[in-house]
């Protein structure tokens, strides 16, 4: 069996109306036999069959084509219908009657989405049958023009299947450069930091600004490159990676992500209120990840001339983290869109990331087992981590049945 007929025998079982549209003929017309006949200028094959004849032919079989009225219908694209092979001045000296025994036959054409000519709907039967009614004749077109269209329905499907199938597997692949990618530059990265930092231990203080500007791309393209690792991974089925550990000193970790956004950003200012005891079950570099990019969002965002304000509090064994900044508000239906991939604001300043920080931070809310919302008003916007404490987690622990 070709790889070709293979599929097209596959495209009518696919159809699920075939069984039924075969079952209905048979009733309509008294014939024994129907099925639908793939045809073309070499072969005649079964695609779908109803015997209740014992005809012998099942899905797949073949038969001559040359022996088959079918071999007409392709050559003139017209059916062939008839009641009574004795009665038919056309047909009653006909080989293929004779050879396969019938009386009453029909035999419809049926086209592929392109318009070509895809085989035959027919049935046959050896007693005589009365087929060339109009009303007949109009029900078995018209069961033939469903077939037809459900063939065309079933490549368009298929085609379309096979676009996204091939857009998948680009997709993987991307990533999968990406990811490499990112691994392949940290090392000549490293390089032009650690020369950066000797060269600022030995340089004379003339460049020593000069120094700082390039020490602080490298610290941008680090943070790009994490970025994108981190998308990649999680698009990949990886997930944020997490370093779990018993955290109970949460605050300078905290206090770190400030201060790093203090010195990227010396002309604003950052208000924080963090208390010194927050103890979580949590990966350290990744509170300081998700508060650096909603920091840094709150920064680029709000308004320039007033400050952003952090501030950390635990109650009732819940872990919050707000990050505060004036200015607009933004609406709803942006707001759906803040966690998106890729997602930047038309307003955004274009060299200010590649729009995965709230992205990649709702990601590490959501694989710490916590929560990460956004409310904005006239103004101001927050954007609040929750989470279970460590205390809170480990008596849920100890208080468990064994």
């Amino acid at each position: 069996m070709t790889l070709s007929l293979e599929k097209d025998i596959a495209a009518v079982e696919k159809i699920a109306a075939v069984p039924t549209i075969l079952e209905a003929v048979s009733e309509i017309t008294g014939l024994g036999f129907v099925c639908v006949a793939r045809v073309t200028a070499n072969s005649w094959h079964t695609c779908a069959v109803l015997d209740k004849l014992g005809f012998g032919l099942k899905v797949g079989d073949a038969l001559d084509v040359t022996t088959t009225l079918c071999e007409e219908v392709r050559d003139t694209n017209a059916a062939i219908i008839i009641d009574s092979v004795r009665d038919s001045a056309q047909y009653c000296d006909h080989k293929t009657p004779r050879i396969y025994g019938f009386q009453s036959y029909f035999s419809i054409p049926l086209h592929r989405p392109s318009g070509e000519y895809f085989g035959t709907l027919c049935g046959l039967d050896p007693n005589k049958a009365e087929l060339t009614q109009s009303s007949t004749t109009k029900t078995l077109s018209l069961f033939a023009e469903l077939i037809s269209r459900q063939l065309a329905a079933e490549s368009a499907m298929r085609t379309t299947q096979t676009a996204l199938s091939d857009e998948k597997e680009t997709s993987k692949l991307r990533e999968q450069f990406i990811a490499m990618l990112g691994h392949d530059i940290r090392t000549p990265l490293s390089t032009i930091s650690n020369g950066t930092e000797i060269l600022k231990q030995q340089a004379p203080p003339a460049i020593a600004p000069l120094l700082a500007i390039m020490q602080r791309s490298v610290q941008r393209i680090a943070a790009l490159i994490d970025d994108v690792t981190d998308f990649t991974r999680g698009r990949m089925g990886g997930g944020i990676s997490l370093n779990i550990r018993h955290e109970k000193s949460v605050a300078e970790f905290l206090y770190q992500a400030v201060e790093e956004l203090r010195g990227v950003y010396p002309g604003h200012e950052i208000v924080s209120d963090i208390p010194a005891d927050i103890s979580l079950l949590c990966d350290g570099q990744r509170m300081v990840q998700l508060l650096s990019n909603l920091l840094k969002n709150a920064i680029v965002h709000g308004n320039q001339a007033a400050p952003v304000y952090v501030n950390a509090k635990i109650a009732n064994g819940i872990f919050e983290l707000a990050i505060t900044n004036s200015g607009t508000a933004i609406p709803e239906d942006i707001q759906a869109k803040l966690f998106k991939p890729f997602w930047k604001s038309t307003t955004a300043n274009v060299s200010e990331g590649l729009g995965l920080g709230l992205f990649i931070a709702s990601e590490i809310a959501v694989s710490h087992g916590g929560t990460l919302e956004v409310a904005s008003s006239a103004t101001a916007t927050t954007f609040t981590y929750r989470c279970r404490t460590a205390d809170f987690v480990e008596r849920r622990i100890e208080a468990r049945p064994f």
